[in-house]
């Protein structure tokens, strides 16, 4: 009986051992991301979530800052999560970040007023410039190359992107912190973006672009046109110099331009077009941070194509 009892217990204190090693053993998983505050001042607090790739790195990486679509009046950071987890696979440090919505409850549209339309994107520009002035000042924390930052993001995000690109940082500054004078992106990619003024690229300031467009976009121009298409004599009547237009623009300067044309693609049918072009967009990065020039114009197929009939030889 007493051999029976002592049996017993050594077979519970081994089962005992074992769930405890066992529990003792597990390993949380790593967060797929970390979330920061970027910026803080009075009530407004803008944060940013950073992904790291998976695998570690040696050496400083590449940086890329992308915002969300969504007229600057909805949308937030995590929509397009998927092209943050892309980029980390192409070895970025990648950032999905929140901006304010301005146009939150206002006309955007062919109504709306002009001078709030161009005072939503110059507030997401000056915060897309203090995101990266965040990342610039703590380059070490994410083992970040600061030679290698590049910006981007869909419809009103890719509108910020190419601004802040191009935009004269003293003259359209909101804020009394500053990017270092000599900062310079490495590289814009863009779905479905355009700039209020095509001038505002030079030879001295452009900088590696890839584009994606739809040739049926009736929201933000593929080539030039106003926005939405609104009449001129509409109040929010805003002329936009879109991908195409940029492309054309930065291939005659001998600049670095990708345009990936979307053939019969309006602007709700650009979703996914990034992940598609994982490749490509490796070897643009690969070639921006190297100086390598690359120009290529490249048309996919729009699966749900408009029926507007457009003219676009290279969609012929």
């Amino acid at each position: 009986m007493r051999n029976n009892q002592l049996l017993l217990l050594l077979v519970f204190l081994g089962f005992s051992m074992s769930a405890f090693s066992q529990k003792k053993s597990k390993v949380e998983p790593k967060p797929e991301f970390s979330t920061i505050t970027y910026y803080k001042v009075d009530t407004t607090e803008l944060k940013a979530d950073v992904f790291l790739p998976s695998q570690g790195q040696k050496g400083k990486m590449p940086l890329y800052i992308h915002l969300h679509g969504g007229g600057f009046s909805q949308g937030d950071r995590t929509n397009d999560y998927e092209i943050c987890r892309m980029m980390t696979r192409n070895g970025c440090v990648a950032v999905a970040m929140s901006y304010t919505l301005y146009m939150k409850g206002k006309d955007f549209g062919c109504p709306g007023i002009l001078s709030e339309k161009t005072k939503a994107i110059q507030i997401a520009v000056n915060q897309l410039w203090r995101a990266t002035d965040y990342f610039v000042k703590n380059s070490n924390s994410y083992q970040i190359d600061t030679t290698k930052v590049f910006i981007g993001g869909c419809s009103a995000g890719a509108e910020t992107a190419l601004h802040a690109a191009y935009w004269d940082r003293e003259w359209m500054g909101m804020y009394p912190e500053q990017l270092s004078k000599g900062f310079k992106y490495a590289g814009v990619l863009e779905v479905s973006g355009a700039l209020m003024d095509i001038n505002l690229i030079t030879k001295e300031n452009m900088v590696p672009t890839m584009m994606f467009h739809g040739n049926a976009d009736r929201t933000v121009p593929y080539a030039t046109a106003s926005h939405r298409y609104c009449p001129c004599n509409a109040s929010g009547w805003l002329m936009l110099f879109g991908s195409k237009t940029i492309y054309d623009k930065l291939t005659e300067l001998g600049g670095s331009a990708v345009l990936v044309t979307q053939c019969g693609g309006e602007h709700l049918t650009m979703g996914g077009i990034m992940e598609r072009n994982s490749t490509l967009i490796a070897d643009f990065i690969k070639n921006a941070t190297e100086g390598k020039k690359m120009q290529l114009h490249t048309a996919e197929k729009c699966l749900t194509p408009s029926t507007r009939k457009v003219v676009c030889p290279i969609c012929e």
